[in-house]
């Protein structure tokens, strides 16, 4: 499968963005979607995940209950929702699918491109 992160861009702390990711291919609803994140200099850190169904999600501490995971299998996307966000959350966005639900980077076998978020006023 293969994968095509976008939305990403800047705004204001306190504001919200909307990141899509698309997937190519039938195969795409075999897989656990998750968002990961890269800050300059840090390492690569999970974000949120979402079951192949849709109907069951899981996300990091950081970013609980600010951040909705959701998809759309017709339309073949994932969407992260990022609401109240800090200057903290400026990454680079990845989203990767893999075949477990889990947290580690390392388990997720194809990768999106990434796509920008900056946090700053």
């Amino acid at each position: 499968v293969q994968l095509q992160a976008s939305g990403g861009g800047l705004v204001q702390p306190g504001g919200s963005l909307s990141l899509s990711c698309v997937g190519s291919g039938r195969t795409f609803m075999s897989y656990n979607i998750a968002w990961f994140r890269q800050a300059p200099g840090k390492e690569r850190e999970f974000v949120a995940g979402i079951n192949l169904r849709g109907d069951s999600t899981w996300d990091s501490n950081s970013v609980k209950g600010r951040f909705t995971i959701s998809r759309d299998n017709a339309k073949r996307t994932v969407y992260l929702q990022m609401d109240r966000l800090k200057t903290e959350d400026t990454a680079v966005y990845y989203c990767a699918a893999g075949p477990v639900r889990e947290t580690a980077s390392a388990l997720y076998d194809y990768w999106g491109q990434g796509t920008l978020v900056t946090v700053s006023s």
